[in-house]
């Protein structure tokens, strides 16, 4: 049974503000930890295995990760690859950063996006960071279930576990990095430094978030069970597992391809 808790960064009236704080900070230690290096080979296999040549990030927040994951994926024999950044709450500012780092090969869609219907006209093997657990089952699989029906091939991949050391990190190694490394996020914000170290509402809002987000991860069976679901007639090819990290980190998927 999933836990009916809430994160602050779903709600529609959370303030923008503090939900970009949120994500800044998300998107620099999901980079700088290079997170989502060890699925690489598994994205670049199902990138083959579709015929896909680009990627579309469904609910990308600010695009953590997914610039280490593009320069990984061209070394694994994709030089071309392009990547459109979207959410159903726009990080314009963030994502302008990454496209200039990139060369505008990760670009963006300005418009909200819901993942569970997604337009025609944004193609691409769709992958989904950090974010399949703020879906609760009937909308995960709705999810996967639009994917199957575009024949796109889809991937969820969630950088972290549910075990004791993972909370423990949540609640004090975490908030410690977000206090000492704030001043060094990119692009800058002064409302960032308000919101983190005047009226710490940006580190409270990352503790409940991270602590909620460990307790909604889905298990591996749990995947695969919405993948049946989601693709009754067994259009797709699905694996689910979880991948190491050599300091121990993991990093849960599930990812499909048209058959």
């Amino acid at each position: 049974m999933r836990p009916r808790l809430f994160e602050f960064e779903d709600l529609p009236w959370f303030p923008t503000v503090i939900r970009s704080g949120m994500m800044d900070y998300l998107r620099f230690m999901i980079s700088a930890l290079r997170i989502y290096r060890p699925i690489v080979p598994l994205l670049a296999e199902a990138l083959r295995r579709s015929g896909q040549g680009q990627l579309l990030e469904l609910g990308a927040g600010s695009g953590g990760g997914t610039e280490t994951v593009w320069r990984a994926l061209r070394a694994e024999g994709f030089p071309h690859l392009r990547i459109t950044l979207t959410d159903l709450y726009p990080q314009p500012a963030a994502w302008a950063r990454i496209a200039a780092l990139t060369q505008h090969a990760i670009g963006h869609e300005i418009r909200p996006v819901d993942a569970l219907h997604v337009p025609a006209n944004l193609p691409g093997f769709r992958v989904i960071f950090s974010a399949f657990h703020h879906f609760a089952p009937a909308a995960a699989e709705n999810l996967l279930r639009d994917a199957v029906r575009a024949g796109t091939g889809v991937g969820v991949f969630e950088g972290a576990g549910r075990r004791w050391w993972g909370f423990l990190a949540v609640w004090t190694v975490l908030p410690l990095a977000q206090l000492l490394l704030t001043p060094f996020f990119r692009p800058f914000r002064f409302s960032r430094l308000v919101f983190t170290y005047v009226l710490p509402l940006i580190p409270l809002g990352t503790i409940w978030d991270g602590t909620v987000s460990l307790l909604r991860l889905y298990s591996e069976a749990e995947l695969l069970a919405l993948a049946r679901r989601a693709d009754a007639t067994g259009k797709f090819a699905w694996q689910a597992g979880k991948k190491r990290h050599r300091w121990g980190g993991e990093v849960s998927y599930l990812i499909g391809w048209p058959k």
